[in-house]
């Protein structure tokens, strides 16, 4: 008895074969674990209370572990000492212990588990092979077939809204700055257009760009006068702003109308060119103009850009009290025009006239408290606030 338990526990030897992988011969064919043939290595009991039966296909190849004697369903992943080196050609063979599975131990709610996982890598993949081969995903520019998917302008949106948080308290660099404005006009202008399109061309290219430089006149402007883009040190009282809760509303309803004038307008192919833009390029001519004197002279009057020191009357200011409101409504108008989408157009003259009116309302409280008549005689030589004969 006393035998038969040493050699139980005693490791099996065979003389034939190499005693270690320092002595093993080159790997060849005729020990290949894909070979059927091929001969094992070395059997052996480790002399511990979990017997494991040890099988080495080939001189040099990783033991393959049988488990324990006493139940050879318990699965043991040996440590690099035992495993050894496995040699290039057959290391994707190697199975981490993630997939050593017991099936004794496998319970309904694992099953249940693991068949969710893979439904849901199905599912996913199939989505995700729809979007990559859906047209609509893809948004492109169809004269130079540049092509670029949604969510990079979803990420760029995303984006602009980290960069407006960190503007918000006064930590934006200008090229974060830059960022805020490039990702607010890309979902205003490429956007909708591109969403009910499949493509871009035409009128949404093109306002893009002219947006860009509408919005950087004050930038010009201030780095004109200072060189650089950051504002300086001056009286908060003369930042006039509406409640946050209508600035958002306003902010929302623009986009909505951006997007209001993308669905109703007709397919961009449909849009006519050539003469029968000749209007609408001179109302954004007309825009660009207004504004970029009105801050002009606007600065030449202010101290600091933001605070008046005089009462402006010349330029823009001759025909409306606040042009620069009146030439971003003038652009909206335009953009809608050139998308041939009347109902927007009245939807984002309505939604201007209605925040810009209230905004120069508080304005023009703050120019009566601070210059009086001069202001009053203003008024009533230029009576109309944002649009001429109408308001």
């Amino acid at each position: 008895m006393a035998a038969a338990a040493l050699l139980a526990h005693a490791p099996l030897h065979n003389p034939s074969l190499p005693a270690s992988n320092s002595r093993a011969k080159p790997f060849s064919s005729r020990y290949s674990v894909l070979d059927p043939v091929a001969r094992p290595r070395a059997v052996s009991f480790r002399p511990n209370n979990k017997h494991l039966l040890r099988l080495a296909v080939g001189p040099s190849c990783r033991p393959l572990c049988l488990g324990p004697l006493r139940s050879l369903s318990h699965s043991h992943s040996p440590s690099p000492q035992e495993a050894g080196n496995l040699p290039a050609p057959f290391s994707f063979f190697a199975l981490p212990s993630v997939f050593h599975l017991d099936l004794s131990r496998v319970t309904p709610l694992t099953a249940c588990k693991w068949v969710a996982v893979v439904c849901f890598a199905i599912a996913a993949a199939r989505k995700v092979v729809g979007l990559s081969l859906n047209p609509f995903f893809w948004m492109y520019f169809s004269w130079t077939w540049l092509f670029w998917p949604w969510i990079l302008a979803a990420a760029l949106g995303v984006y602009g809204l980290y960069c407006l948080r960190k503007h918000a308290t006064g930590n934006a660099s200008v090229f974060e700055q830059l960022a805020v404005v490039t990702s607010a006009i890309l979902w205003l202008t490429l956007v909708p257009p591109a969403h009910f399109n499949g493509y871009l061309e035409g009128w949404p290219v093109a306002f893009f760009f002219v947006y860009h430089y509408f919005f950087f006149f004050e930038s010009t402007v201030r780095r004109r006068l200072y060189g650089d883009l950051y504002t300086r040190d001056h009286d908060h009282k003369w930042d006039v702003r509406l409640p946050e809760a209508l600035r958002i509303v306003f902010t929302v309803l623009v986009l909505g109308g951006h997007w209001i004038a993308a669905w109703e307008g007709p397919e961009l192919h449909l849009v006519p060119g050539g003469w029968a833009n000749v209007g609408i390029w001179a109302l954004i001519v007309t825009a660009i103009f207004m504004r970029y004197h009105s801050i002009l002279y606007l600065s030449k009057y202010s101290e600091k850009v933001a605070v008046p020191t005089a009462v402006v009357q010349f330029g823009p200011y001759r025909w409306v009290r606040h042009p620069i409101y009146a030439s971003t409504m003038l652009l909206f108008s335009a953009y809608c025009v050139a998308l041939r989408a009347p109902l927007s157009f009245l939807f984002l003259l309505a939604t201007c006239l209605v925040y810009y009116g209230w905004k120069a309302e508080l304005e023009e409280k703050m120019m009566l408290e601070t210059f009086g008549q001069r202001y009053t005689d203003y008024m009533s030589k230029v009576r109309y606030k944002l649009v001429p004969l109408l308001y």
